[in-house]
């Protein structure tokens, strides 16, 4: 059934998602790159900026699988759509503010499954698509990515032991700046996608599109530019957590740890697989912290990260639904309006509330003491307090 109105209320709040995503993402592609002096924070987002909306140019293939491959074209409704989108930014907005790195990816599909679940049941719910597509690679590419940047690291060192350290410090960091560019290009290429894919799914929705219909151009183009918009902003919380929480980042150990995530991005992007681009990133730079002398990781912060990437999928899915059920207890369309006015004034609320603990591009690179709620308890600790033996 067609509903104009709706269905453009729906785009903007796909809109306000993928900018959410751009600045709650940011510290994947530019983190280490920043905390190790590469470059400098401004010039690192702006790069990284410009580099996402060429990748969204590049494939269409994991915005095929959010279109078609999470929940049924057939049974899926505008206000499902809307109401997975408004859970998922909360989730965003809700983890930005404690400068945790969890996924965006997992917020939005875990919003849009949560909807659906309480529109239809889950009899609608594509469980194998799910599982394959998401479940099974969310546990696998962090894994994976740490195993590997581990590896480049230890081989990173053995490789540059002869050189002197003011000459191996200056190849890495250039290095950085192009390793860097890449996983931009990745991060644009996979997690753009997958808003052009729930704008696919609305359109599909609506009747505008066909069942299984291609991505339009316009929407490419919008959640491009879009993604690179909220990127530029900077998540500068999480950019902290990235480039300082985990491990105390060396040239070198930036230098693996982006080059190795570029390569998983880029590969799950080809296969079509809508992964978290923060699981990998994540995953590199604990990788890099393993493949030291020491070893030196800072795994509680890791811990309390894993936990919320565990919670994502769950949470927004009950956020979806939340929104879901607010909406048609009050009735379309008006539902979704009071549903996005409420969305809107909880995130200018926390948005807010982070000033009093506001972190810059001048002072994200200032000595990392937990300053976010959710790491307090490692708050003023270095990471030889929570090393492992060599």
């Amino acid at each position: 059934m067609h509903n104009t109105f709706l269905l453009v209320l729906v785009v903007l709040i796909a809109v306000g998602f993928d900018f959410t995503n751009g600045f709650h993402d940011t510290a994947n592609s530019v983190a280490p790159t920043i905390a190790t002096g590469a470059l400098r924070p401004r010039t690192a987002v702006l790069m990284s900026s410009a580099l996402n909306i060429v990748g969204a140019f590049l494939s269409l293939k994991v915005a095929a699988t959010i279109a078609s491959g999470i929940v049924s074209q057939t049974s899926v409704i505008l206000p499902v759509v809307f109401a997975g989108l408004t859970g998922a930014i909360v989730w965003n907005v809700a983890t930005w503010y404690f400068g945790i790195p969890s996924s965006s990816s997992h917020a939005l599909i875990g919003g849009v499954v949560g909807a659906m679940l309480a529109h239809s049941g889950g009899s609608t719910v594509l469980w194998g698509g799910l599982t394959s597509k998401v479940v099974a690679p969310a546990i696998a590419a962090p894994t994976f990515a740490l195993l590997i940047a581990a590896l480049a690291t230890t081989l990173s060192r053995h490789l540059t032991s002869k050189s002197d350290s003011a000459t191996k410090s200056w190849g890495m960091r250039t290095g950085q700046i192009g390793s860097s560019a890449l996983l931009s290009i990745a991060h644009g290429t996979n997690d753009a996608q997958k808003t052009m894919g729930i704008v696919t799914l609305a359109l599909v929705a609506n009747g505008t599109l066909a069942d299984n219909a291609g991505t339009p151009t316009w929407v490419v183009v919008m959640c491009g530019v879009t993604i690179g918009m909220g990127t530029y902003l900077g998540g500068w919380r999480i950019i902290r957590t990235m480039g300082h929480g985990f491990t105390t980042l060396s040239p070198t150990q930036g230098f693996a740890s982006q080059i190795t995530s570029s390569v998983v991005i880029l590969s799950s992007s080809h296969f079509g697989m809508p992964l978290s681009t923060t699981h990998v990133a994540a995953g590199s730079i604990l990788g890099s912290g393993v493949g030291t002398k020491k070893r030196s990781v800072r795994w509680a912060v890791a811990a309390r990260v894993a936990l919320a990437w565990l919670m994502t999928l769950p949470a927004a899915a009950l956020c979806g639904a939340l929104s879901f059920y607010l909406s048609h207890a009050i009735g379309s369309p008006v539902g979704e309006v009071v549903t996005g006015l409420l969305t809107a004034l909880a995130c200018v609320g926390i948005v807010r509330r982070s000033r009093r603990d506001r972190i810059t591009p001048e002072n994200v690179n200032d000595e990392w003491g937990g300053h976010s709620e959710a790491f307090e308890h490692v708050k003023g600790h270095s990471p030889a307090t929570t090393e492992v033996s060599a």
